[in-house]
């Protein structure tokens, strides 16, 4: 079958890039292996519950986000629920610590739990810093450049407050913490550590403060709970596509991409299709293993990351009674030991909004615990159990659960990461943030410079929906400027 563009799965980076294509009235079709859209943003259903596949907060819908921008262009609309509280943070010396929504609300409780000494120099600039951030990223959606169109479209687009970022680029944000005179504050070190881990994938003397007060600052844009789960936003965008004539295509594994003539020819089991653009959504080792042109192969190359510098993940699905007591749904948690078998310092749980009866029965809330596992191709899991006791002991101390109320509970490793998303490494989260890749040098949206494109996770920018969605507008504004 003949197709304008075909994506290669339906994380989000493609699905946003998919509605993008559609809307200007190419052919579509997104072909995905497993039988939920999402990718690592959707939600599965076990044992008659919804339980999310990874993601579990939603952000990017404030002013100059790319979330934002995908619905005004397309106008889709999601039923959404505004989180009041964000998160609550569990820090190793037993304090509990909100992450307000408000700035002002947030700088005095950080203020609060680890002294006033640069707490609101920091967060104001950080803060700052952000808004440039995500304002920035929607005026240069020809950045990274790969061509000489590529910088003259920047160069169109320049504004002042795009230049002030450029020396956030060479600044990693252990500089920052120096700088505001909190580096030898460990309580706030740990925390900040931790909260990097979630967004950026990496620690302080790693992630540059571009990325970094972004990351930090996610808190203090809108989050919002999508009832039913994650999927919800994918299905929004599969009944989009479908009214443009587009389509999602499940049960097709993708195992090989030809480059033709006149275009493409992608194969799967369930047979071969043609297209004139071709646009990978998958991670770019997977992406890698695909192409047979040995000239995307080479291009390719240099960009790909080693299993020992990503993340893996240890997840936990949990089916609770009597859990409405807990008002807010996310929480990190410390564990000032470590956690056994993987080392990981911290977990991150999420649980379904009270209100939402479609994911589990009256009185019962789902939960979704993750952790970093480092190195995954290197690092057997081999007794899931006792991973599982150390985290619900940790969480039933904190008064985060009872052991007595959980109906269900089954948790995975990395191997079953890989199983489920055909990921390499079973990697989650994307490719960590690294000082030494300025974001220039981040692989973009081009892969041969004739057809094919790439958008997702381990791409510029990076990690979480609002980062792979904006590398789908990049990809689906680098695609169109180049040939239609």
């Amino acid at each position: 079958m003949q197709y304008d563009v075909i994506l290669i799965g339906s994380g989000f980076g493609s699905l946003s890039a998919a509605a993008l294509l559609a809307k200007q009235g190419l052919k579509v079709a997104v072909l995905e292996q497993a039988k939920y859209p999402g990718g690592c943003a959707s939600t599965y259903k076990r044992k008659g519950y919804w339980f999310e596949t990874g993601a579990t907060t939603l952000v990017g819908l404030d002013e100059h986000m790319p979330l934002r921008y995908l619905l005004d262009e397309t106008g889709i609309e999601l039923p959404l629920i505004k989180l009041p509280t964000p998160m609550q943070v569990h820090l190793p010396n037993g304090q509990l610590l909100t992450r307000y929504a408000n700035l002002e609300e947030w700088i005095r409780e950080a203020e609060r739990v680890f002294g006033a000494k640069g707490q609101r120099p920091f967060w104001q600039h950080c803060y700052r810093i952000s808004q440039q951030v995500w304002r920035t990223s929607l005026e240069q959606q020809s950045f990274p450049f790969s061509n000489l169109q590529d910088l003259w479209q920047a160069a169109l687009q320049v504004r002042p407050h795009q230049l002030s970022l450029l020396p956030g680029a060479f600044r990693t944000m252990q500089d920052m913490l120096t700088r505001y005179g909190l580096l030898d504050n460990k309580l706030f070190t740990d925390f900040v550590n931790e909260q990097l881990l979630i967004t950026a994938q990496n620690h302080l003397e790693e992630v540059n403060e571009l990325f970094g007060a972004t990351a930090l600052c996610y808190t203090l844009f809108g989050n919002y709970y999508v009832p039913g789960g994650m999927i919800g936003l994918a299905r929004a965008i599969e009944q989009y596509l479908h009214e443009k004539g587009g389509t999602i295509l499940y049960r097709h594994n993708v195992h090989r991409i030809i480059s033709k003539a006149d275009g493409y020819e992608v194969s799967c089991m369930a047979g071969s299709f043609s297209t004139r653009f071709v646009i990978s959504g998958i991670p770019l080792n997977d992406t890698y293993r695909l192409f047979e042109d040995e000239k995307v192969k080479k291009k390719l190359a240099p960009y790909l990351l080693p299993s020992r510098k990503l993340n893996g993940a240890f997840t936990m699905a949990i089916a609770l009674r009597n859990a409405a007591a807990i008002p807010v749904l996310h929480h990190q948690v410390h564990v000032p030991k470590g956690l056994p078998l993987i080392g990981s310092r911290s977990f991150f749980v999420s649980y379904s909004h009270p209100a939402d009866r479609s994911r589990a029965g009256e009185e019962e809330r789902v939960v979704a615990i993750s952790t970093h596992v480092p190195d995954p191709a290197a690092l057997r899991i081999q007794d899931k159990k006792e991973l599982e006791e150390a985290i619900l002991g940790r969480m039933e101390a904190l008064g985060l659960l009872q052991k007595k109320d959980i109906l269900y509970l089954d948790s995975a490793t990395p191997g079953a990461w890989i199983f489920w998303t055909q990921r390499a490494y079973g990697m989650v989260g994307g490719y960590p943030q690294y000082c030494d890749i300025k974001p220039w040098q981040m692989k973009d949206a081009r892969l041969d410079h004739k057809g094919a494109y790439v958008c997702g996770d381990t791409v510029y920018p990076g990690q979480g929906i609002v980062g792979v969605c904006l590398s789908g507008i990049i990809a689906a504004n680098k695609l169109l400027r180049d040939h239609i």
